[in-house]
Formats: C-alpha cells, sequence, structure tokens
C-alpha cells in the first residue's frame, strides 16, 4: 500500500492552528505518511510536527465554508484546526483517520525513521538478560540461564532466556509451562541480596474444577524456599475472581498441594475498568467550569487514585513479605502479563536502589515489561479520546509510570530520573519514532526484526545531552529500602500528565530552573571551600616545618 493513497488532499492553505499556550497561528497545512506538519511563515513561531500515531480521535465542525477539525492525542493534548472549504476540511479529515489507524505495524514510522544523531550505544544490546544475571550470579549459585524458550515454542510471551532454579532441568521447565496460563511458568524477577530472598512471577495455574496439580511445578516454587521457611503467594485477583477462574480451567495454588506457601489475594483491576477510568479522568481534567465540589465528586468517581493505591499497597506488601519478612513471593494475576508486572517492578523500586537510577530503570523496564511479555501493542492502541472501544486497551503502564511519580514525589533525592523521564516513556509507549514499545511480546519483536529495522528508544536517551534533561538535580544515592505511605492524603494527581495541557507550567519550570542554578552555584562554592581547605592545610604545614628547630 502506498501512503499517497491515503492522503486525498497533501496541503492546505491559510489554516488556523490553535493548541493549549501558544497564540493561534496561520499557515500551511501539509500531510506526509506520517506527519500532520502545520508551518507559518510568521518568524519565532514553532512548527507543529505531530505523528499520526499520537493521534487518538478527531471531531469535525463546519459553519458556512470553513471547517473545524479538533484533533485528541493520546497524551491527552487537544489541537484545533480551522480550515477554508469543506471539501478541504473533509479530505484531511478522512485522510488523518485512514493514516492514524493503520493496521500494518511495519507502515509504522519506527520502520521509516532514520536518526539524525549520531549512534554511540546500541540500546538494543544494552539490556540483555545475561547481562542481568551476571549481577545475580556473583550473590548466589542457585540459579541458572536456561534457554528451553528459544524458539519461542514453550512461552510465546517469553523472551529466549530465562533465569530458573538450578536443581530444575529444562523437561520439567516444559511440564510446569503446560501447568500454567499461557506456558508462563514461574520465573525469576527480583533476587535480594541482602538476605537471597526472591520474587517470581508465573501466569496463573490450570488447576480448573478437578484440581488439577502439577509435581514439577510444586517442585519449582519449593525451590525457591530456604529449609523452615514458608513462602508467599500474592494472587491480584480478589479470591471470588479466582474462584471463577477455576470454571474456566484456570484457579489457583491449592493449599494441600502447596503446604509450605501462603496465599494472599489483592484485587487489582484490568482491562475495561481501567479504560473508563482513565477516560473519565481525563474527562474531569478537561472541564474547566467545575466547582470545587463537581471536580472532587468527578476525580473521586474516576477511581483512578484508587488504582494507584491498590496497585502501590500490593507492591509494599511483596517488599515486606521479602525484606522484613524474609521470605520470598511468588506473584500472579490470570495472564502475569499486566498487574503481575505493575507489583514485581514497583516492589524492585521500593528494595533496590539500583531501580532508582536511570539505567536500572531502563533495566526494569526492559526486564519487567517488555521481555515479560507486557503487551505494549494491544494496551496503548488507544488512550481516553478514541470511541470505538475495543478489548485489549487499558492503561496498565500508564498507572505504573503514575506509581512510581508518586513514590518519586515522596522520595525527591532517591531518584537520579526525574519527572519528565516518566513524562517521556508514557509519550513514547503511545506514539514514538523508536520500535521499542512495538509487538506485544519478544516473539513478535523477533518476527518484525525491530533490532534491524529500527532504533532503539535508549540510543536516544542514553546520549549525554539528553541524559541531562532526565537527570535529578537533587538525587542523593541512596542503598537503603525506601517504603512509600499509600494512605489516601499521601496520594496526588499526577499534575505533569493530566493537567499539563490544561494548566500552565511556566511558573514551575521557572521554579525548577532556579532550584538547578541555586544547586549548581551551591556545587562551585563547596569545590572552592575544598580548595581553600587544602590551601590552609599546606599552609599550616608549611609554617610547622618552619617552627620547627
Amino acid at each position: 500500500m502506498e501512503f499517497a493513497e491515503l492522503i486525498k488532499t497533501p496541503r492546505v492553505d491559510n489554516v488556523v492552528l490553535h493548541r493549549p499556550f501558544y497564540p493561534a497561528v496561520e499557515g500551511t497545512l501539509c500531510l506526509t505518511g506520517h506527519h500532520l506538519i502545520l508551518s507559518s511563515r510568521q518568524d519565532n513561531t514553532e512548527e507543529l510536527w505531530l505523528l499520526h500515531s499520537n493521534i487518538d480521535a478527531i471531531d469535525k465542525r463546519f459553519v458556512g465554508s470553513l471547517g473545524t477539525i479538533i484533533i485528541k492525542c493520546k497524551d491527552f493534548r487537544i489541537i484545533q484546526l480551522d480550515i477554508p472549504g469543506m471539501e478541504e476540511c473533509l479530505n484531511i479529515a478522512s485522510s488523518i483517520e485512514a493514516l492514524s489507524t493503520l493496521d500494518s505495524v511495519t507502515l509504522m514510522y519506527p520502520f521509516f525513521y532514520r536518526p539524525m544523531f549520531e549512534v554511540i550505544e546500541d540500546g538494543w544490546h544494552s539490556f540483555l538478560p545475561e547481562q542481568e544475571f551476571e549481577l545475580y550470579s556473583s550473590a548466589t549459585s542457585e540459579w541458572r540461564l536456561s534457554y528451553v524458550n528459544k524458539e519461542f515454542a514453550v512461552c510465546p510471551s517469553y523472551p529466549p532466556t530465562i533465569i530458573v532454579p538450578k536443581s530444575i532441568d529444562d523437561e520439567a521447565l516444559r511440564k510446569v509451562a503446560a501447568f500454567r496460563h499461557g506456558g508462563r511458568f514461574p520465573v525469576l524477577s527480583y533476587y535480594h541480596k541482602k538476605n537471597g530472598m526472591v520474587i517470581m512471577r508465573s501466569g496463573q495455574p490450570l488447576t480448573g474444577t478437578n484440581g488439577r496439580r502439577c509435581k514439577e511445578d510444586e517442585k519449582l516454587i519449593n525451590a525457591t524456599l530456604r529449609a523452615g521457611k514458608r513462602g508467599y503467594l500474592i494472587d491480584t485477583r480478589s479470591l471470588n475472581v479466582a474462584q471463577q477462574a477455576r470454571a474456566k480451567g484456570g484457579g489457583f495454588e491449592q493449599e494441600a498441594h502447596y503446604p509450605q506457601w501462603r496465599r494472599i489475594h489483592k484485587s487489582i483491576e484490568r482491562y475495561h475498568v481501567l479504560q473508563e477510568s482513565l477516560i473519565k479522568l481525563v474527562e474531569a481534567c478537561n472541564e474547566q467550569t467545575h466547582n470545587m465540589d463537581r471536580w472532587l465528586g468527578k476525580l473521586e468517581a474516576s477511581n483512578w487514585l484508587t488504582h494507584i493505591k491498590e496497585i502501590l499497597t500490593t507492591a509494599c506488601l511483596a517488599a515486606q513479605c521479602i525484606d522484613r519478612e524474609g521470605a520470598s513471593v511468588l506473584i500472579h494475576g490470570t495472564e502475569g502479563t499486566d498487574s503481575t508486572l505493575q507489583v514485581t517492578s514497583l516492589a524492585q523500586i521500593i528494595l533496590e536502589p539500583r531501580s532508582r537510577t536511570i539505567r536500572g530503570f531502563e533495566a526494569l523496564i526492559e526486564r519487567e515489561w517488555l521481555q515479560a511479555g507486557h503487551p505494549f501493542q494491544q494496551r496503548c492502541a488507544q488512550s481516553a479520546y478514541c470511541n470505538s472501544k475495543q478489548k485489549w486497551e487499558a492503561p496498565v503502564f500508564l498507572l505504573f509510570l503514575d506509581c512510581v511519580w508518586q513514590i518519586l514525589r515522596q522520595f525527591p533525592c532517591s531518584f537520579e530520573f526525574n519527572e519528565h523521564f516518566l513524562i517521556m516513556l508514557f509519550e513514547h509507549a503511545y506514539a514514538s519514532q523508536f520500535g521499542t514499545f512495538l509487538g506485544n511480546n519478544e516473539s513478535e519483536r523477533c518476527k518484525l526484526k525491530l533490532q534491524q529495522k529500527t532504533m532503539s528508544l535508549w540510543s536516544w536517551v542514553n546520549r549525554p545531552s539528553e541524559l541531562s534533561k532526565f537527570t535529578n538535580p537533587l538525587f542523593e544515592a541512596n542503598n537503603l529500602v525506601i517504603w512509600p505511605s499509600v494512605a489516601p492524603q499521601s496520594l496526588q494527581l499526577w499534575e505533569g500528565i493530566f493537567l499539563r495541557w490544561s494548566r500552565s507550567s511556566k511558573y514551575l519550570d521557572e521554579a525548577y530552573e532556579e532550584m538547578v542554578n541555586i544547586i549548581e552555584y551551591n556545587k562551585e562554592l563547596q569545590a572552592k571551600v575544598n580548595i581553600l581547605r587544602r590551601q590552609l592545610a599546606e599552609l599550616e604545614t608549611e609554617d610547622g616545618l618552619r617552627e620547627s628547630p
């Protein structure tokens, strides 16, 4: 298919652009295969370059021959274009709709994008499982790398290389895979060096109504326990939902077969419930005519902060089992690709200082989201504005980033990255020139040959010129476990995401710049103090030598 077939009118003059915080500007609108571009001949006017993949929905209005297109973006921005001529307006609108809903992944912009920067590091090879395993292998010899999933034959949503207990062979892993949803047998998610406890993750066991069991599965998860120790099974579904799953062939671990494990159910919502929550929240944030009661009522009705609280509470529970109880944990819901990953990754941010650094956090996203099989292509296909309701969309990754922001806000000196880093990841998960978030799992990415045909997001982010934008000036390495408060009054609406297009951040940005300047000035003064101290010490030494007979 040629993009030209979808572009009915490639260019229109005298189009007026309205967007948040900028004055209206008149210019020429151009449509390309991947971008909507508006450029003006006015001096000092910033051009608009909008990826079609960032467009969530469009509305059309007509007053006489003047047409208006309202573009609603996946990053929650709303842009208005006033286009002279009804035919041109209809053509532009239908072209945008066609170009923003392409079926084929290989027609998306990452396959056409060519970087204008020098590639210093190939991000596709920055966070390989073998490198992550090396970090653990110095502390323990109880785990091994398995290549049982080399051709994605055992589990289509797992990577080819996974970390499993050394005492369990590949044949046993194949049997366990047949007993777990989607073939997602228990694998290592995190090893706590302080006490050797681990977090594992998996899909639900396929016990069904007959109480089916798998001795290899029991042996695998028991292999993580120390003598005389108990473990915790954290199921991210309510007991009722987990029991209903048995009727469909799923289920949960029976106490009789897993006597050394205590099962805890923590209900975390998924799918359409989360999507509806996001739609209600964005709708509330965009409405400018609220009185206080109406605003607070709509915020509460969205349930967004309730979902944040549920996820953070479960992550804190997992971290407490590891660090305070000295017990290993297995976490799963149904598939083990959504709420499970929210909990395992947030528990690591609480427990592991490395996950709070920029590269450590990138490694966490690679390991616990991309390689672990979170279906980004499905979950991020639509955002808060799209009218067509499909089954798979859900802001699972955005909720995770929001939880990270809540912890960052409570511990502002413990993270090497800043809020802009989290916002950037949200934007690229939904629309990007990079191939990192394309596909639903490693198997799909392999078939699409993303490593050969697209650029990794990390290749761009990890360049010094970009890193400086995402570095937290308050950061001081903190090697302790951090325990966030999950009390309702401790959780706040993330203004940087949900209010950034309705409230100017100009004064906040100026305050942030001033803070950075003060910190830099303080460092300079500290360096001068150190030089003066050294000079004073040298002078005192010289005086001592002169005075000595």
